[in-house]
């Protein structure tokens, strides 16, 4: 068979960032139909041998080392970004140089990013759809709010098809780093119910599940609010963790005394408040949620 026939039938999809949520897409992608021909851009080695168990094909690079990801040029013709930015500055220069290097050969047809829902800022608990303007008001939504002025760019330079998925609080009960239990079992305490905000949350699987949609049903230039149909202030949701699993509430404290126990870090998270609208997400990616609600969720085992 002549190659260019094989690439036609089984494209390229190259994961860049593939941790818990891209071993989740690998997961999904392995049962269908093997339709895709499999890459993952690792900086450890030691990632290595977990992803070539998980079906792709492991592939050593930097994203702050540009001389590193010279071979990722025309190497693909899908690419799942979900690398975070770096942890200082306004900027994402990781993606950057992820770009160049993609269009050293023409690039890929499409590209798919995860993004923040902090990029839209402090809402002061309005509904939220994505044609909102973007008002990050933290260095850390202001760099996801770079990269995604990048991805456009270069999507609209180089005729790629470009989605951004702006996702919340990521959960599972399997989820290292993203399970709510484990917050709830240290006691952290909670906003008063007169001072709470909004939360907004997406489970893992759902989260890996919009992203093949949008690898193919994803619109060139668009963003999607990937989150689920929960409406929940912070101290509400942890309330429903800690009453499903049989834990104590966590306490609740004013803001007042949050800004003198808290970091910077934290208070940031109880100081933007929003209520995302995934119409978007189901109507355009047509994507049916497996756990609707954060209820839903913590059914899982």
């Amino acid at each position: 068979m002549h190659p260019k026939t094989l690439r036609a039938k089984r494209p390229t999809l190259l994961i860049v960032g593939c941790g818990d949520v891209g071993l989740r897409v690998l997961r999904l992608l392995g049962t269908a139909g093997h339709r895709w021909r499999l890459l993952a851009l690792t900086s450890s080695s030691a990632r290595v041998a977990p992803l070539r168990a998980a079906g792709a094909v492991p592939l050593l690079g930097n994203l702050d080392d540009p001389a590193t990801l010279a071979r990722l040029a025309g190497l693909a013709d899908a690419v799942l970004h979900l690398a975070p930015p770096p942890g200082e500055g306004t900027t994402d220069r990781r993606t950057g140089n992820l770009l160049r290097a993609l269009a050293l050969r023409g690039g890929p047809r499409r590209i798919v990013y995860a993004s923040t829902t902090g990029v839209y800022g402090d809402c002061e608990g309005a509904w939220v759809d994505e044609s909102r303007t973007l008002a990050p008001a933290t260095a850390r939504g202001r760099r996801r709010a770079d990269a995604e002025a990048r991805l456009r760019w270069a999507g609209r330079a180089f005729g790629w098809r470009v989605s951004l998925l702006r996702v919340p609080g990521i959960y599972a009960l399997d989820r290292e780093g993203g399970d709510p239990r484990d917050r709830v079992r240290r006691g952290a305490p909670v906003l008063a119910a007169a001072d709470d905000v909004y939360t907004n949350h997406i489970h893992a699987d759902d989260l890996a599940r919009a992203c093949v949609a949008a690898l193919l049903r994803g619109a060139a230039q668009r963003a999607y609010n990937v989150c689920d149909d929960s409406v929940l202030k912070m101290g509400d949701h942890f309330d429903a963790v800690a009453d499903r699993f049989g834990l104590p509430r966590p306490p609740r404290i004013s803001r007042a005394e949050a800004l003198q126990r808290m970091t910077p870090v934290q208070m940031s998270f109880l100081s933007e408040s929003r209520r995302l609208s995934n119409q978007r997400l189901k109507r355009e990616l047509r994507l049916r949620l497996r756990y609707p609600t954060v209820a839903d969720g913590l059914q899982t085992p």
